[in-house]
């Protein structure tokens, strides 16, 4: 990343000015997706994975051939043109909603680019709108003009996205670097688990939570895979599920599936066996 740019996006994570508008926005949001379900649905936790990566390839990937076709075709292409702008218009709605729900569980410096972010998507989707009805008016230079102001807003905004994912790790699991060892580990007492009660242990460098649930014992990894919170500070829900205390993701006990969101990305599950009344773990043998 050139040094400028770098620069430039680190002060934009410093504006604490940004806080309030970005509090009572991510407020809103979440408010809006407190339901399981829609906070599911748009987390992709049903689907295995975020969905808002994918979705935003739609409007940028629109917007970009409508340029195409207006720097090659012309006026032969004005039609075809006007038609991927108003179908990228219609792909940012599952765009914006996907991300304004990841984004709402961002805090500090991610929340504030991630802020900024968000209006310059914003600012591209009016420019391309403006494009379309002046299209639609029969002025094509015009809109032309527009719709490569607008990509070039979108490319903008694309990038704070981009290090948001690849610099500063949003949306990526936090478990994807671990390393766990394949053989057995000793990681506890079996008399200090006590039933639902979650126990942090260590797994030959790796952090696991072991513990009994109706008399069986299990064990995930202890890094939620959606933000990094500890599930040993979580707890044990009804349903056999670990729940992540920071946002609410749960996990089930029997094989680490994701089952609520906002985490989409299953938790690494251990295999455990007790030996002399010692718990032994491993990670599950793919």
């Amino acid at each position: 990343m050139p040094k400028l740019v770098e620069d430039a996006i680190n002060e934009i994570g410093n504006l604490q000015v940004l806080d309030g508008p970005a509090s009572k926005a991510a407020g809103l949001v979440g408010r809006v997706t407190r339901s399981a379900p829609v906070k599911d649905a748009l987390s992709g936790t049903w689907f295995g994975h975020a969905l808002h990566p994918m979705l935003t390839d739609l409007p940028i990937g629109a917007w970009s051939m409508a340029s195409v076709l207006d720097l090659t075709a012309g006026q032969s292409g004005a039609t075809a043109a006007r038609r991927l702008i108003g179908f990228g218009l219609l792909a940012t709605v599952p765009a914006a909603a996907t991300g304004a729900s990841d984004w709402a569980d961002t805090y500090g410096p991610q929340q504030r680019v991630g802020l900024v972010h968000a209006v310059g998507n914003s600012a591209a989707t009016v420019v391309q709108a403006s494009s379309w009805l002046v299209r639609h008016a029969g002025h094509h230079r015009a809109g032309a003009a527009l719709s490569l102001l607008g990509l070039g807003i979108a490319a903008g905004a694309a990038y704070l996205g981009g290090h948001l994912s690849f610099v500063d790790g949003v949306g990526v699991s936090h478990t994807a670097f671990q390393e766990p060892a394949s053989k057995w580990t000793e990681v506890a007492p079996l008399a200090d688990l006590s039933e639902n009660k979650l126990v942090r242990c260590d797994a030959d460098g790796v952090p696991v939570v072991v513990v009994r649930h109706n008399g069986k014992v299990y064990a995930l990894s202890d890094t939620c895979t959606h933000a990094g919170g500890p599930l040993h500070e979580g707890k044990v829900t009804d349903d056999g599920c670990v729940q992540c205390p920071w946002h609410g993701s749960e996990f089930r006990l029997d094989d680490g599936a994701a089952v609520r969101g906002p985490a989409s990305v299953h938790e690494p599950d251990w295999e455990v066996k007790v030996v002399s009344g010692r718990v032994h773990v491993r990670p599950v043998q793919v």
